[in-house]
């Protein structure tokens, strides 16, 4: 919507040539009084002009009211009225000239024809002080006002005015947090918000009203009104440190006991998810692809009337960082040791992820029914790593256990509860929610969902809560049977649904007041997120001799493109990971995107434009991706277990390698004569060693140096044609396209053989 210009002029009573000329210095394409301006500048004009015109209107109006109600001063020399007393003080002699008298308000001026004649002055005398007038009885507004002040009072007088009016007009602080937003910094500035976004414009600046500002933007358009605009980030200020004080005060006084959050760790198929299965009655392990955990688990069981809460974690090299972070979260950690295998390699990596994340380990030593079981080796290696068993004079607690039977597993929970007894684990349920990502994911139908552990106060329904750039308000919570809950105290794993985005795994989630202060959360932590990219982006970023090397070097090296989808996030990184542990000079491994959810269009598209390939892991692809990749030569692959998709992998890197050939000496003959036949000559030969083959590879040699090197197209014993010739047999042999034979000549035989490149 638009407004013509002499409308403006009307309503703030401004000539139109006068309101052109203005705006044209503001930057406005205005060429007569018919054109038009936007209707938030327009605004803007009429209320700064009817602001100056009112303020102009109230000063008027308040010198006149000063000149009505000032006193009314005789001037000098002019008739004045005098007294009773001055008249018998002039009598007496007291006083030989009397001050003109002042006028009050109150009084009247007489008529001009009763004025008296003026008097003359009496000759002067010697100078008197007059006494004090007597007391009015008008009241005061009869009472003379003060003489007139000196030119040093006067002066003195301006600098005090200066001081006032500096106090009146003090600089003032606003104390802002980023994003910051128009319509919020008018709000604090005590302007309309068009009006900000007319100076915006007159900056060159295009903005709408609830669009967010630069910082050093907002700094000068509060500047231009007096006024120091303080940005205080996340975490700075003393708002931040009184919160943390009242989060320690209020902590020691609400603190109540909480369920343990215990991790099982260990070597792959040493029966981790074994032991789950028995502890929930389930068979967990029989579902997951090729027997191994792929994801984290989080179950809360009940024993003795108290509730455990378990995490098992995957046990394949792969998942280091989910073990890692299982361990991390978790307030026992039971280390799972198979009696026939003893300690293997990635037991002791679980183990220094516990040692580091100092927890105190309880040892089960599984398998314990089966052939080779030897309980005494486990505790021989326990004790070579630092953590004796009880029984051997240590502090570690360890369990015979058997996860398929059943042996010693109500032993192990007993050992648990009594660890937390010892632990005296507690938190506080009554403040806002907050905890750990276990995992997270995207569902079919349901979007981005995750699995988390609440550390401390109670989850419940309609909470909104905040995980970095990423919110959501609980509509629903579910338990690891997919029952609906309404609340979810300290230590309970649930899972949440109606995410904002996928939350990554490890990362801590909190309770917002509400959806405002959620967004506005969100907002920061996204902005603080980029900010962190980018510096890493410009600390990472190479010198220009770098960039060179690097250019140089990629086109030497061949590069696998690949595109990962993954059902959930902590698999998604795994596989990363994995992948990028790949190291070869030859090969280089570039993942163009790493998601969750199933193959897409999207993603054919993006692997046909750079030659990449696509692997799904535990997902499907959608409908249309199949004949699409097929029409843009992109090859996808589907995978349920991991360590069989990294083969897949580095076989696909080996193949971008060109193949290596060796050659291996067969045979050699010596020529000791020369016939000619219908179409050249073929040489006698004798084989002085291993043998000659048809179609072999031959390299006709002469004093040392090779004369021809061709294949045998023909080789013959006596007249016929054979294959093959062993040493100390003579043969005729012919090579293809040679005819340069002579007696002495040396004829090596050999193979070449095709050999697979390594990375």
């Amino acid at each position: 919507m638009s407004v013509r210009i002499y409308q403006i002029s009307k309503e703030i009573g401004m000539e139109n040539a006068e309101l052109l000329d203005i705006l044209r210095e503001r930057g406005f394409q205005v060429k007569s009084a018919s054109s038009t301006i936007d209707n938030i500048s327009a605004e803007s004009l009429k209320e700064e002009f009817a602001s100056d015109k009112g303020e102009s209107e109230s000063a008027t109006e308040s010198v006149e009211e000063m000149v009505a109600d000032a006193p009314l001063v005789s001037p000098p020399g002019a008739a004045f009225v005098r007294t009773k007393d001055e008249i018998e003080q002039d009598e007496e002699g007291a006083v030989k000239s009397a001050p003109p008298s002042v006028s009050t308000p109150a009084s009247k001026p007489p008529p001009a024809d009763k004025i008296p004649a003026p008097v003359s002055p009496p000759p002067p005398g010697p100078a008197k002080t007059p006494p004090p007038p007597p007391p009015s009885k008008l009241g005061p507004a009869s009472v003379a006002p003060p003489p007139a002040p000196s030119v040093a009072e006067a002066s003195t007088g301006d600098a005090k005015g200066e001081e006032a009016a500096q106090d009146l007009g003090k600089i003032r602080t606003i104390v802002v947090k980023p994003p910051i937003v128009v319509r919020d910094l008018a709000t604090e500035l005590g302007i309309k918000p068009f009006k900000l976004i007319s100076e915006l414009m007159e900056m060159g600046i295009f903005a709408s009203i609830n669009q967010s500002l630069e910082e050093d933007v907002a700094s000068k358009l509060a500047e231009k009104r007096g006024i120091i605009l303080e940005i205080r980030h996340r975490g700075e200020g003393p708002k931040a440190k009184k919160k943390k004080e009242v989060k320690e005060v209020d902590e020691s006084a609400l603190l109540e006991e909480r369920p343990p959050v215990v991790c099982i760790l260990g070597h792959v198929d040493h029966g981790k998810t074994s032991l789950l299965d028995y502890i929930r009655k389930e068979s967990v392990a029989s579902k997951e692809a090729g027997g191994i955990t792929q994801h984290i688990g989080a179950y809360q069981v009940d024993h003795k009337d108290k509730k455990i809460t378990f995490l098992d974690t995957p046990g394949h090299a792969a998942f280091n960082q989910m073990r890692a972070r299982g361990a991390d979260v978790t307030d026992i950690a039971v280390l799972i040791v198979a009696a026939d295998d003893g300690f293997m390699p990635q037991t002791d990596e679980a183990l220094k992820f516990i040692q580091k994340a100092g927890v105190q380990p309880i040892v089960a030593i599984n398998k314990i029914d089966t052939q080779g079981a030897n309980i005494d080796r486990v505790k021989t290696q326990m004790q070579e790593r630092g953590i004796p068993s009880e029984d051997w004079g240590g502090e570690t607690i360890t369990v015979p256990i058997s996860a398929l039977k059943g042996d010693g597993i109500e032993d192990l929970l007993d050992m648990i509860l009594l660890q937390t007894e010892v632990l005296e684990l507690k938190a506080n349920p009554k403040k806002a929610a907050e905890g750990v990502i276990i995992e997270g994911q995207l569902e079919v139908g349901r979007g981005p969902t995750a699995t988390v552990i609440v550390q401390a106060g109670t989850l419940k329904i309609g909470d909104v809560l905040v995980c970095g750039p990423n919110l959501t308000k609980v509509k629903a919570l579910f338990n690891e049977y997919g029952k609906n809950l309404k609340a979810a105290p300290p230590s309970t794993p649930v899972k949440i649904i109606g995410w904002s985005g996928v939350p990554d795994c490890g990362a801590t989630f909190n309770a917002a007041k509400n959806e405002k202060a959620a967004k506005r959360k969100v907002e920061e932590n996204t902005i603080l997120q980029r900010a962190d990219q980018k510096a890493d982006q410009e600390e990472r970023m190479p010198t220009s001799q770098e960039k060179l090397f690097a250019a140089i070097a990629a086109n030497q090296k061949k590069t696998l493109r690949l595109i990962i989808k993954g059902d959930v996030y902590g698999s998604v990184e795994a596989i990363k990971n994995a992948l990028t542990e790949i190291r070869s000079e030859k090969v280089a491994l570039d993942i163009v995107r790493a998601e969750i959810g199933p193959v897409s269009k999207s993603d054919v598209q993006k692997a046909s434009a750079g030659a990449t390939e696509i692997i799904g892991f535990n997902v499907k692809s959608e409908n249309g991706v199949q004949a699409l990749a097929k029409h843009h030569a992109v090859k996808i692959t589907h995978h349920k277990i991991i360590y069989e998709l990294i083969d897949q992998a580095r076989d696909d890197m080996v193949d971008m390698l060109d193949p290596e050939f060796r050659e291996n000496k067969i045979g050699a003959v010596e020529v000791r004569a020369v016939f000619p036949i219908a179409k050249g000559f073929v040489a006698g030969c004798l084989v002085v060693e291993g043998r000659a083959v048809a179609q072999g590879h031959a390299r006709l040699m002469r004093n040392g140096e090779v004369v021809a090197e061709q294949k045998i197209d023909s080789l013959r014993r006596v007249k016929d044609e054979v294959k093959e010739v062993r040493a100390g047999t003579e043969c005729g042999i012919h090579l293809e396209n040679t005819n340069d034979y002579k007696e002495g000549d040396l004829i090596e035989i050999y193979e070449i053989h095709e050999i697979r490149p390594e990375l």
